[in-house]
This record gives structure tokens, C-alpha cells and sequence, in this order.
């Protein structure tokens, strides 16, 4: 049985950006995952293709999966997402890793599930901020509320990839990013549950992912952190968290 390979963190914190840059570098590696599609609520984003990025389709169709035994489906950040497990245990059983990349809110439900008990698992989170620049800001005398400390990260991130995609903003749009952005430090407060935590400060946003075409800064250490994981090597880029490390709010 293959590995359900995980790569998850907060939206536009570079996930996408990895992954792509996984294919272009380390080819061999990126050839052994098959990207897992779920099903998703949301219209796609410019440059989006139903069937390779997602299956798009109407809310109430995918609500009615969660009726049925072979699917998790959860509401991320207010989209309805569904993960059919019967197709997943598919992947399992050929030659190739599944890969999901994504939020955390389904990983967080396949690493509980009993349906996907017996499946082992490779989790890794890409955290906009590391563990050192944590502890720092958490020092009383700094008096950062760390929750709106980071919305306002992933909110500037959030708008200059939309600002990228579609130059003028909606209304909707910008409510979206403040929901995504509004959420990051829930899903930050995650991170422990995972195997492996890979701080990241080049987002979707950044132009250090392919400007230059080699990818550069922290983009190049996430992705020599990725390549090192995935072959069963160890980073020192890497981090473990603990579970007290981000404040309940």
C-alpha cells in the first residue's frame, strides 16, 4: 500500500507554488505522488480546471456525498469540500503515493478517521511563520495580539495573489480574503498534529518561487525541505511544534 502524502497550511501560504516547483526540480519525486482531487463547493479560480484541480459542483450535490459512507465531507472556510475515500484506497493500491494538497481541515479528519485508520499517512504543514519568530512575538513586552498579527500576513498575501489573478477586486472577492485571512490562525493552531512543520515567508504571492526561474530565498529552502522529506531524509529547515505553542483564543 502507497502513502497518503499530505501537504497542507494555510491558503496562499505556497502550496501551490511547492508543488509546482517539486515537478519542475525533483521530477522522479514529484512522478511517485498522484494528486488526489476533491470535490468542491466554490467556483474555480482563473486558470482552474474542473477535474484537474477540483470537480466543481453545486453545493446541495455535494452535501448529499455526506450521506453516503465512502466520503468525509467538510465546510472549509465556507466552502464544501468532499474526499471520496473509496477512490483514495484506489490510488493506494497501485505504484504511486496519494497526494492531497490543500487546507487542514481534511487532513485533520483522515488522520481521526476509522475509515482511513490502516492507511499510513505522511503529513507535512507550511506555516507562514516559524517557531522562533512565534516565541518572539509572544513576549509580553511586545504586546502583539499573535491572531490578528498573522491575519494581517495572510491578508496582505491573500491580496496581492488576487490582485495578480484579477487586477480589479469585488466586494465578494474581498470578503473572501478576509474570510481565508480570518482563518489562518485556526488552522496555524493545528500544525501539531502533523509529522513535519516547514515555515515558509514566500507565499503564492512571492515572485521568489519563479521570477528568476530557480527558485530562491525561503522558496528554495521549502522546497530542498519538501524534496529531503519525501525521500526520507531529514532538514534541517524543519520543524516539530508543540501543542501549547500558539495561544487559545
Amino acid at each position: 500500500m502507497g502513502r497518503f502524502v499530505m501537504l497542507t497550511g494555510p491558503s496562499c501560504v505556497g502550496k501551490g507554488p511547492l508543488h509546482n516547483a517539486l515537478k519542475r526540480f525533483y521530477p522522479h519525486l514529484e512522478q511517485k505522488l498522484e494528486k488526489l482531487i476533491l470535490f468542491n463547493s466554490r467556483a474555480p479560480r482563473p486558470g482552474e480546471q474542473d477535474g484537474v484541480h477540483y470537480h466543481f459542483r453545486p453545493r446541495q450535490e455535494i452535501e448529499a456525498l455526506g450521506d453516503q459512507e465512502d466520503y468525509i465531507v467538510l465546510d472549509v472556510r465556507g466552502d464544501l469540500q468532499g474526499l471520496d475515500v473509496a477512490y483514495l484506497r484506489d490510488i493506494l493500491g497501485g505504484e504511486k503515493d496519494a497526494f492531497f494538497e490543500g487546507n487542514p481541515f481534511v487532513p485533520m479528519e483522515v488522520l481521526k478517521s476509522p475509515l482511513l485508520a490502516d492507511v499510513p499517512k505522511l503529513s507535512l504543514f507550511l506555516s507562514p511563520l516559524s517557531q522562533d519568530e512565534i516565541l518572539y512575538l509572544r513576549e509580553p513586552s511586545l504586546r502583539v495580539s499573535l491572531p490578528d498579527f498573522v491575519t494581517d500576513v495572510m491578508r496582505r498575501k491573500l491580496l496581492r495573489r488576487t490582485q495578480k489573478q484579477k487586477r480589479i477586486l469585488s466586494l465578494k472577492d474581498l470578503e473572501n480574503i478576509e474570510r481565508r485571512a480570518g482563518s489562518a490562525y485556526r488552522e496555524m493552531q493545528l500544525a501539531h498534529h502533523f509529522d513535519h512543520v516547514i515555515p515558509n515567508h514566500d507565499g503564492e504571492d512571492s515572485e521568489n518561487w519563479d521570477a528568476f526561474y530557480y527558485p530562491i530565498a525561503d522558496a528554495r529552502r521549502v522546497l530542498l525541505a519538501f524534496a529531503a522529506i519525501l525521500s526520507g531524509q531529514k532538514s534541517e529547515y524543519v520543524e516539530k511544534w508543540e501543542p501549547d505553542l500558539l495561544p487559545r483564543t
